[in-house]
């Protein structure tokens, strides 16, 4: 009997200003450092998407967001290089200073540095499930595999 299969759910935010996205650089975690990606993280037990996705901003880059903020934008089915998925919830907030506060790198343990990008020009060390939610979202599209091979 094979083991259920177990697709942890991330939320991602996309955080926009203009044409350009907010991304963290990771360092020190032992997993994708010296990458770009964007704030994101599994849900906790119990927890909701719309809630998952405001604490992730306001743990990773100090951001308040109001629920009523984060709009869905697609869905990315992710594979990695070791073979392991996960199913990630993109959700996008135009940054408003005024409202959020400025981002701040909020976990220099796990990130060298934030940095605004281009969302049409990453960085060539973005990191691919990252990279395939900024796709989806400029190009209007509600779902994506990432990592998988063709059929």
């Amino acid at each position: 009997m094979t083991a259920p299969p177990t697709h942890p759910v991330d939320v991602l935010l996309l955080l926009t200003h203009a044409d350009h996205v907010l991304l963290a650089l990771r360092e020190g975690t032992g997993y994708a450092d010296g990458q770009w990606n964007l704030p994101s993280g599994k849900l906790e037990h119990g927890e909701d998407a719309i809630s998952g996705v405001i604490r992730e901003a306001r743990e990773e880059i100090g951001v308040r967001l109001g629920l009523s903020e984060p709009r869905m934008v697609t869905t990315v089915h992710h594979r990695n290089a070791a073979g392991f998925s996960r199913v990630g919830l993109a959700f996008a907030v135009a940054f408003d200073p005024a409202r959020h506060g400025e981002p701040v790198n909020a976990e220099p343990h796990k990130c060298a540095k934030i940095e605004w990008f281009p969302a049409d020009l990453l960085p060539q060390n973005t990191y691919p499930y990252t990279a395939a939610c900024v796709r989806a979202y400029r190009d209007g599209q509600p779902f994506m595999l990432s990592g998988w091979a063709p059929s």
